[in-house]
């Protein structure tokens, strides 16, 4: 076994202390990303149309709980990918992708690809998951339908215990919940609220109705909530595939 999700790292790069460690820009190389800039598309991030802010937690550990910014591309009415990184800075850092999916895909998939998605409506309703700068009453619409939604979210750099870079496996992340060690610690909403000057209280309040969530057909998403377990990813080594006959030599 190399390394699991749920393991912090042996020891982390030698550095300076910064993070991620590495020498400052220099000028030339901001040329070359600006001239970059100018001169390419970059389609898919200009799809991006949507910042949210909300919060995740860790599907081996609920203790661990994290602020989480979503930039979100809507690919077509039931399928959306987010990047998402842990501030709003230009600075932030790319923590995970998550992919968000509406009802009526997941319940398409097979059981066991559901145990690994979690679900958004008590994320919306409670007023966790915001849009900051965006007038609440503009965004209703999206809300009601993004709280039938069920997303699955890796977290690949585990910036909340010190990763100075992206280590070891990835993480399944989980969603708010109202029950247990889902529930999120008050101090990280109050700080939220502060920083964008929104209101999580008032946004639950106006939420109150939105229609909820039918079920599904045996639908086993928020697997940890059925069954008080989770799953951790580990690396382990195998033997590479055989390519056209030809067996990779050994080193």
């Amino acid at each position: 076994m190399m390394a699991s999700s749920d393991k912090a790292p042996d020891s982390m790069p030698v550095g300076d202390g910064s993070v991620p460690p590495g020498k400052p820009m220099t000028i030339g190389h901001q040329v070359v990303d600006k001239t970059a800039q100018m001169l390419q598309t970059l389609k898919p991030i200009k799809q991006m149309s949507q910042h949210v802010c909300t919060f995740a937690v860790y599907g081996h550990d609920m203790s661990r709980q994290i602020e989480t910014h979503h930039y979100i591309t809507r690919l077509n009415q039931d399928f959306l990918q987010c990047a998402v990184y842990d501030s709003d800075e230009p600075t932030a850092r790319l923590i995970g992708v998550e992919y968000i999916v509406s009802d009526r895909i997941l319940d398409t998939l097979p059981p066991d690809e559901q145990k690994l998605w979690h679900s958004h409506d008590h994320e919306v309703t409670s007023g966790m998951w915001m849009n900051p700068g965006v007038p609440e009453m503009n965004q209703r619409t999206e809300l009601e339908n993004m709280a039938h939604t069920y997303g699955k979210f890796w977290c690949t750099w585990q910036v909340d215990r010190g990763d100075k870079l992206p280590l070891g496996a990835p993480a399944l992340m989980m969603s708010p919940q109202m029950v247990n060690m889902s529930v999120i610690k008050p101090e990280l909403v109050r700080e939220r609220d502060r920083k964008f000057k929104i209101s999580t209280d008032e946004a639950r309040k106006s939420r109150v109705n939105f229609p909820v969530s039918k079920p599904g057909n045996a639908r086993v998403a928020d697997y940890w909530m059925h069954t008080g377990k989770s799953f951790a990813v580990d690396i382990e080594q195998v033997e590479m595939k055989e390519l056209g006959g030809q067996k990779i030599p050994s080193i």
